[in-house]
């Protein structure tokens, strides 16, 4: 059986500072770590939608930009608040992702991060997901055979490996809850129609990719991290309040996850806003996000999915050490 242990850092220890860009998202997290595992020292998050309209013009606009950059402006504060003479925060790295790929105008953000003494790397697909792996496997027994999805606002990474070692197969899909919500999605709620359309749209491109072919029996275990999947597991449980340590870990069914996309998919956004257990800011991409999970489930052939508090952030601050 795969299990999960408890973080604890042995010998020398760096306090590293990462910041993820993402489509939907921005987040921090200040981590120490020996290199082997990461110790959580401070973690926040904006919806920031950085991506939003870009799928249609090519183009990040002034208005997410700002919003960027109020996000990283408090981020800064708490980093700075975090190093200590004992343990100084010894390196920042941000990384942006799917949306940044996309624009046109990604030098303005570049430039913006610039200004603020901080170099912007913009993640290639295989970057971010061989990231991904790596952080969502550190907290697993060493050999453990996984497949990691990260459902992301522009786009999907899927990883085929074992945790400890090397991603095996790898795609990043340009499949995102912003993306499909601003593609298919008209009316509120969405019709049946314009949900067939996006699914029939995801499963195709999932279908297409044969990289997790010949990974013998394939993985005993499928890894969903970020924002729709630990939504998912915050809205079975009821969490009025968000709580990682009722999130890390657990599973949720396939079955329970297509109940949860019928009950929010009749529902107007208004109404999503106020179900209990999920971020309001999350209500206008929620749906096409657990469809997406949803169905790669069924491609990949996966009944269940366990949620991950340990991602993109823990393999950053790890890959920044090692």
């Amino acid at each position: 059986m795969m299990g999960a242990h408890p973080h604890s850092l042995h010998g020398p220890v760096a306090r590293i500072a990462a910041l993820d860009i993402g489509t939907v998202t921005s987040r921090l997290l200040v981590g120490d770590t020996d290199g082997r595992a990461v110790s959580v020292v401070e973690r926040a998050y904006e919806v920031t939608n950085l991506g939003e309209g870009v799928d249609a013009t090519g183009r990040l606009s002034v208005a997410a930009l700002e919003r960027v950059a109020g996000a990283i402006d408090s981020f800064l504060v708490l980093r700075d608040a975090c190093s200590t003479l004992e343990l100084p925060v010894e390196k920042t790295v941000v990384v942006t992702t799917s949306a940044a790929r996309d624009a046109e105008n990604a030098q303005e953000f570049a430039a913006m991060m610039a200004e603020r003494g901080l170099h912007l790397s913009v993640l290639t697909g295989q970057e971010e997901a061989a990231l991904t792996f790596l952080g969502a496997t550190s907290p697993l027994d060493p050999g453990a055979p996984v497949c990691v999805m990260d459902v992301g606002g522009g786009s999907t990474e899927i990883s085929f490996g074992r945790a400890g070692e090397a991603v095996r197969a790898s795609h990043s899909f340009d499949i995102g809850c912003r993306r499909a919500t601003e593609r298919f999605f008209r009316t509120d709620p969405p019709t049946a129609e314009e949900r067939a359309k996006a699914a029939a749209w995801m499963r195709a491109e999932f279908s297409a990719w044969d990289g997790a072919r010949g990974e013998g029996s394939g993985p005993s275990q499928l890894i969903a991290v970020a924002g729709t999947a630990t939504s998912a597991i915050s809205m079975e449980k009821r969490l009025a309040v968000y709580d990682p340590e009722q999130v890390q870990g657990a599973h949720l069914a396939k079955g329970q996850l297509d109940g949860l996309v019928e009950r929010l998919a009749s529902m107007t956004e208004a109404e999503r806003e106020r179900v209990v257990g999920l971020d309001p800011r999350r209500a206008p991409v929620i749906v096409a996000g657990l469809s997406i999970l949803s169905v790669a489930m069924e491609v990949f052939g996966f009944s269940d999915f366990m949620a991950s508090e340990s991602d993109i952030l823990q393999g950053i601050i790890l890959d920044a050490v090692r």
